[in-house]
């Protein structure tokens, strides 16, 4: 019995172009004996085709089913249309359509079968730098417009030998439509250069790379999305010189093992942890350090976690590949000083790395937008993400709601923005600190470069409640300049519906927000930071929040915690004894003029910050007085922490704060009995999660709340989220945690979308 013959008309959404999906679908219609055309266009893929009806049902049903590896499908329609009658399958060329987006896929790292004729001495790409394939390599960083096709790239100068081409045009070929194919004939060229010029070449550029890396020099690498500083990992001198040049005193440097063994000798990695290292995305994985390895322990002063990575460029591969004497373990930190964009641009990069950099490792393929690496860890099993860049982004996020044309300009500190249309929600890459011209510059043009790529116009427009914030003045000016309205949201609201977003909550409900980090300007003009929520997207209540104590210098005070000790304790009413380890940091005059700062008033602002109370009780124990990044105290002070000691601190509350006095009174208590640091930062790592779990169950018996979402970038610390999480289960509430995007300032944009959605349509 035969089936009756059909046409169908299919769209397909999602991430579908650039990933292999026509190719996949040719091949598909062949396997099923059917009949058409498949195509891209400026909002996806389209399908023409025709045959027998049970074919035609397993066809769609594998499309579904078993996409290729880096395709994403948002929604698939399926449309019967009168018979049509086809010679064969075809794919047609690209249509583009005014006003229609697509999603690009993410810049993803290289794949097994290239990884294999990387090294394959008989493969006419063997040991080519740029190899990739429909299945990896260049997506965003190299894209200028849609639809994603070569012209549209940076890869439009290298015109395709025959060879490539032949493999190009083939549709059962896994190159079919790969737009950065390429091959040593006809591809972009590596070179090794010195201030005096270019010194080699090709794969002897490569070599010299790997002869300066071993003899201790720093080398500055042009990857996928910006450059690399690298260095030997092992090697103090170099170590230490990378540090003083980049003018990084503290904060940790990335590392880059050749593969999961090497990075075994020296961190624990759990099965967890391998499939996120060797995920498509290839973020930087956080791992508990081993005992006793030859890493420099300047590479990540006073941690008990390192940052590894491993290569996802077929260039990489070929500067870190194993050899008698060389190297197993490399700094690969983002190329640019502290505190700046990571370098991309040829020119930019000489003259800015210059100063850094013994040689250059250059290529000339260009980098349309910069991309930093993402990092990420491990969390009750699944990723977490502390940073969301390459390999991520843009690939957008489904919102619970369908929402107007919105632009969200995020917060000061580990910027994103966020365009929305729709249910779809294209976060940014991590832009930076927003703290110089330069994060600035790179903040408007990758805004301009998203709205072109997704042909968003903004119809409103999001900032953060403080007016000072560069990403604030932004979005004000803007609205000015387009007479779009603007809705300014209070920065902790942002976390709470930034964790609801992440987990897909499409419900008017309230929820408990646990929303514990650093600094943000609260509705009353005080510095908030250690806040318990009760709401949802469309507003909330302040339910609970810490004692309200004053932060000298404002946010400068986050490179001083002894001050901030110091100044908890006059607050409080405390005395501090002179042995006290902050008391010993600040000498004299330091101690007189902090007083009268306080005492007057003199730029100090209240705060309920829970960042500055881990910071506060780090130098209150001698753990860390003085800061060179934002978190180090509180880093730092989880490190040290006893993961056998259960008992807690007690943090009474007093209507609606949560009181910060006899906190401190029990660790100053604590300190002068000669207990253990390590038993303190435990008690009050215990204390905190204790006191979550109160606070939740005093709204639940006054409202019956149950869901509970953690926000902020306190919840990076893996310590209290996981007593903390442990506790709240065990009482019957449902946590929920970020995903997505990462719990830190990074996820506010998307927050803030939410926000302004439900604010705009109240």
């Amino acid at each position: 019995m035969t089936s009756e013959r059909s046409s169908r008309f299919i769209k397909v959404k999602g991430i579908v172009q650039g990933v292999g999906f026509r190719p996949f679908i040719f091949n598909l219609a062949e396997k099923f004996s059917l009949t058409g055309w498949v195509r891209n266009s400026s909002s996806g893929v389209e399908i023409t085709v025709s045959g027998d009806a049970i074919g035609l049902d397993s066809f769609i049903s594998e499309i579904r089913s078993a996409p290729p590896p880096l395709a994403h499908i948002d929604s698939l329609i399926a449309t019967n249309v009168p018979w049509q009658e086809f010679a064969g399958f075809v794919i047609q060329t690209s249509l583009q359509e005014n006003g229609a987006r697509v999603p690009i896929s993410p810049d993803m790292s290289i794949c097994p079968d290239c990884q294999r004729e990387l090294f394959d001495q008989a493969d006419r790409r063997h040991r080519y730098p740029f190899i990739n394939c429909t299945n990896c390599g260049p997506r965003f960083s190299i894209i200028k417009d849609i639809p994603y096709d070569r012209p549209k790239t940076t890869m439009a100068g290298f015109e395709l030998c025959s060879n490539c081409r032949a493999e190009y045009e083939n549709p059962r070929d896994r190159r079919f439509h790969a737009q950065p194919v390429a091959c040593n004939e006809c591809g972009p060229k590596v070179w090794f250069s010195v201030k005096c010029g270019t010194v080699s070449e090709k794969d002897e550029a490569i070599t010299q790379t790997r002869a300066w890396l071993r003899a201790g020099k720093i080398v500055a690498i042009k990857g996928l999305g910006g450059f690399h500083l690298a260095c030997d990992a092992s090697n103090v001198q170099a170590v230490n010189a990378l540090r003083e040049r980049k003018k990084r005193s503290d904060k940790p440097f990335a590392l880059m093992a050749f593969s999961v063994k090497i990075i075994r000798r020296y961190c624990e990695v759990s099965p967890e942890e391998e499939a996120l290292l060797t995920s498509p995305q290839h973020p930087i994985v956080l791992l508990r350090q081993k005992y006793e390895t030859n890493i420099a322990p300047e590479a990540a002063p006073g941690q008990n976690h390192l940052g590894f990575m491993l290569p996802y460029t077929p260039l990489h591969l070929l500067v870190l590949e194993p050899g008698e004497g060389y190297p197993d373990i490399f700094v690969m930190t983002s190329g640019n000083l502290s505190e700046e964009p990571v370098a991309y641009l040829d020119e930019e990069a000489s003259r800015r790395l210059d100063p850094i950099a013994d040689g250059f490792l250059m290529n000339d393929r260009p980098i349309h937008m910069r991309v930093d690496d993402s990092v990420a860890r491990v969390c009750s099993g699944v990723p977490y993400l502390i940073r969301r860049s390459r390999g991520y982004a843009p690939q957008p996020i489904t919102l619970p709601i369908p929402t107007r044309q919105i632009l969200a300009c995020g917060a000061e500190l580990k910027n994103t923005f966020t365009l929305s249309v729709g249910q779809q929600a294209y976060v940014s890459h991590h832009i930076g600190d927003m703290e110089n011209y330069e994060t600035l510059s790179s903040f408007e043009s990758g805004i301009e470069h998203y709205k072109n790529l997704f042909r968003i116009t903004p119809e409103i427009i999001a900032a953060d409640l403080h007016p000072d914030y560069l990403s604030s003045r932004y979005a004000m000016e803007l609205a000015q300049r387009t007479a779009l309205p603007i809705i300014r949201v209070q920065h902790h609201h942002a976390h709470m519906a930034a964790c609801l977003a992440d987990n897909g909550w499409d419900s008017t409900d309230p929820v408990i927000g646990l929303t514990f980090d650093g600094t943000g300007l609260g509705t009353d003009g005080v510095i908030w930071g250690g806040e318990v929520l009760v709401g949802g997207y469309s507003g909330f209540e302040r339910r609970f929040h810490l004692s309200e104590l004053p932060l000298p210098g404002g946010d400068a005070s986050i490179r001083h915690p002894s001050r901030i000790a110091l100044a908890y304790l006059a607050a409080c009413g405390l005395d501090a004894d002179t042995n006290l380890p902050p008391m010993q940091s600040l000498c004299s005059e330091e101690r007189t003029i902090l007083r009268s700062q306080i005492e007057h008033r003199i730029n100090t602002p209240l705060t309920t910050s829970m960042g500055r109370l881990f910071d506060a009780v780090s130098a209150l124990v001698g753990v860390r007085q003085t800061a060179t990044y934002e978190g180090q105290a509180a880093i730092e002070l989880e490190n040290i922490c006893d993961q056998q000691e259960n008992a807690p601190y007690n943090i009474p509350i007093e209507k609606d704060v949560m009181l910060v006095r006899p906190l401190l009174e029990q660790i100053l208590r604590d300190w002068s009995a000669g207990v253990a640091n390590s038993t303190i930062s435990a008690r009050f790592h215990n204390g905190l999660a204790h006191l979550a779990l109160e606070v939740c169950k005093q709204i639940r018996r006054n409202t019956s709340i149950n869901t509970v979402a953690l926000s902020g970038g306190v919840w990076q610390n893996m310590t209290l989220l996981a007593k903390t999480l442990a506790l709240l289960n065990r009482e019957g509430f449902t946590p929920l945690i970020h995903r997505q995007v990462p719990t830190n300032d990074g996820g506010i944009s998307l927050g803030q979308v939410m926000i302004a959605h439900y604010q705009i349509n109240q």
